[in-house]
C-alpha cells in the first residue's frame, strides 16, 4: 500500500534561540572563507568515513552565487527519462561506476556528464551523511562550491536535464518557504520529510533531504532539520 501524504506549511519556530541570524544574514555569511573552513572541519570525519564506503549513488550539492547572492543549483530531470522520478527536481548525480575511484569522483563525473561542468576536487567541501532511499540504496551527498553562476559555462545534457535553476539560500532558509510531508501507512506514522516551496518548482523527496542537510551545515543557527523517522531507516538517514 502506498503511504498517504499530508503537506502543511512549516511555521516559524525558535530557529536557534535568541540572537539566531536572520535568513538573509545567514545566507550572506554562508560562502565566506570562515564558514567554508568551519564546514570543511565539521565534514572531515564524515568525509573520511563515507568517502570510500560502498554506496549505490552519489550526488553533488552545488553551492554557487547568483549576482553575489549565495544559492544552490538544481536540475529538473528530463521527462524523457524512465522511472518514477522523471520530471523531478534533483541535484546532479547518479549511480557509481566501477571506474570511479570513490564517491566524490562519482558525484563530479555525473555533474560533468549532466551539466558539462568540470569541478576541481579542491572545491569539494566534504561528504555529508548518506541517505537511504525506499529501496535501501545508499546515496551519498557531496557538498562543493562551484563559483559564481555568471562564470559557469553550463551545457546541460538534454537526455537527462530539462531545466537548470538556482534557489537563493535566503529563500530556502525562510520559514514561509518551508513545509513538510507526513508519510503514513496503514494509519501509522512512518516519517516526515521537508518540502521547499514558492520557487519555480517544488523541492521534495531526497533532494529536499539533501537541501536540508546542506542548510543545516551552512546555517546551523538559523536552520534546524525536521526530517523525522519512526523505526527504520536509522537516525541520520531518511527514506523517500
Amino acid at each position: 500500500m502506498l503511504p498517504t501524504l499530508r503537506l502543511a506549511s512549516r511555521q516559524p519556530g525558535p530557529w536557534g534561540g535568541p540572537g539566531a541570524p536572520s535568513p538573509e544574514a545567514a545566507a550572506r555569511h554562508s560562502l565566506s572563507s570562515a564558514n567554508e573552513l568551519r564546514c570543511r572541519r565539521l565534514l572531515e570525519a564524515s568525509t573520511a568515513t563515507y568517502r570510500r564506503r560502498e554506496a549505490m549513488a552519489g550526488v553533488l550539492v552545488p553551492l554557487c552565487s547568483v549576482r553575489g547572492a549565495p544559492s544552490l543549483l538544481y536540475t529538473l530531470r528530463s521527462s524523457r527519462l524512465t522511472g518514477r522520478h522523471k520530471g523531478d527536481v534533483s541535484f546532479p548525480g547518479g549511480k557509481c561506476d566501477p571506474q570511479d575511484k570513490d564517491i566524490v569522483d562519482t558525484a563530479l563525473r555525473e555533474t560533468r556528464e549532466e551539466l558539462g561542468l568540470p569541478i576541481q576536487e579542491e572545491n569539494v567541501w566534504g561528504v555529508m551523511k548518506p541517505v537511504t532511499d525506499n529501496k535501501n540504496s545508499v546515496i551519498v551527498p557531496v557538498l562543493a562550491h562551484v563559483g559564481p553562476l555568471e562564470s559557469l559555462d553550463l551545457t546541460p545534457n538534454p537526455q537527462e536535464v530539462e531545466d537548470v535553476f538556482t534557489m537563493p539560500l535566503s529563500h530556502l532558509l525562510h520559514p514561509r518557504n518551508q513545509g513538510y510531508t507526513h508519510f503514513c501507512q496503514r494509519g501509522r506514522f512512518r516519517y516526515t520529510l521537508p518540502v521547499f516551496l514558492h520557487g519555480p518548482y517544488r523541492i521534495w523527496g531526497l533532494t529536499a533531504v539533501f537541501t536540508e542537510l546542506a542548510l543545516e551545515m551552512l546555517a546551523p543557527g538559523t536552520y534546524r532539520r525536521i526530517a523525522r523517522v519512526s523505526g527504520p531507516p536509522s537516525r541520520g538517514e531518511a527514506a523517500a
